[in-house]
């Protein structure tokens, strides 16, 4: 028996599952990401492969790879700002000589996109945002039923678009980027604001009294317990994630946009704010079909439910 397996990479962590024909995971192995980078990171993303099918009773018969930051065509990782140690690395490549299978990689949220398309809360739609909310911002596009990878690979690095040209800096080199007020980062950020200016002492209380201190968590913790400074920051955060979402609305004309990462376990205190800002905010509200907001149904699994099925596919291509 063969199965595909999906890996999804990332900073700290390497997931992997063993998953059916149906999207329906079969085993699961979880291993801390070698902080050495090249070969032994190679190496461990093969034992990951070999030993969650070995979970199902299995052999790989073909290998999908989430990665975050630009990968290019070739399975090469270009650009990976949280994963400094592995640009330039080529994984295909590397994969494919230690496992003997065909093997697929791609961005991260382009796999959880997809994931989401063929077995979450896209299914059924044919063109879908995914917007992945965490401590920055990643996204992935289907369009008119497809993938869209972009000319070379790097479609979906929506967080980088600028909503504020005086805004603050941002770790790619420019200023007033989106992620810096809709991602986990963001939010913090919103909060140490709100909290230095004595709007938020709730919050401040939540990082030991000291506003800089402030991180996102500490916000949702007090939004949760009832705070109303929290609360305030929160519908600020939602305004900013409205307001990319409309942005991206009137170029892609989506039919569903899903909402993932690790914000979205907290999206019951805002999901509903950003509703109401998006709403009417993209260009021909009044005529457009509405385009519903929602949240992810895979959860964590879905860049690599997507990595495996996108492995499947294209080793039957």
């Amino acid at each position: 028996m063969k199965v595909a397996v999906g890996l999804d990479l990332g900073g700290t962590k390497c997931l992997g599952l063993a998953v059916g024909p149906d999207g329906a995971v079969l085993g699961e192995r979880r291993v801390p990401t070698p902080a050495e980078g090249g070969a032994a990171l190679l190496d461990a993303m093969a034992a990951v492969a070999t030993e969650v099918a070995a979970a199902a009773g299995a052999e790989p018969a073909s290998v999908g790879v989430g990665a975050p930051g630009l990968v290019d065509v070739d399975g090469v990782l270009r650009a990976a700002p949280n994963l400094r140690m592995a640009e330039g690395m080529p994984i295909r490549a590397g994969l494919q000589a230690r496992l003997g299978v065909p093997v697929q990689v791609d961005n991260d949220v382009t796999c959880a996109a997809y994931g989401e398309w063929a077995a979450g809360a896209a299914a059924g739609a044919g063109d879908v945002l995914m917007v992945a909310l965490g401590t920055g911002i990643g996204g992935g596009l289907i369009v008119g039923g497809r993938l869209a990878r972009g000319a070379h690979g790097y479609a979906g690095e929506i967080g980088h678009m600028v909503v504020d040209p005086h805004g603050p800096p941002c770790p790619c080199g420019q200023r007033g980027c989106w992620e810096r007020f809709a991602s986990g980062s963001g939010l913090g950020r919103l909060g140490r604001e709100a909290a230095m200016a004595g709007l938020a002492p709730g919050v401040a209380a939540r990082a030991g009294g000291d506003a800089e201190a402030v991180r996102g968590e500490h916000v949702t913790d007090a939004a949760q317990a009832g705070d109303p400074g929290a609360q305030a920051i929160l519908d600020a955060f939602a305004w900013w994630l409205a307001l990319g979402l409309a942005n991206l609305t009137n170029v892609f004309d989506p039919d569903r946009i899903v909402l993932g990462g690790g914000l979205v376990d907290d999206s019951a205190l805002w999901i509903d704010a950003t509703r109401t800002a998006f709403a009417g905010r993209s260009v021909g509200a009044a005529v457009r079909p509405e385009v519903p907001i929602v949240p992810a149904a895979l959860g964590a699994r879905a860049g690599a439910v997507g990595a495996a099925l996108l492995g499947r596919s294209s080793s039957q291509a």
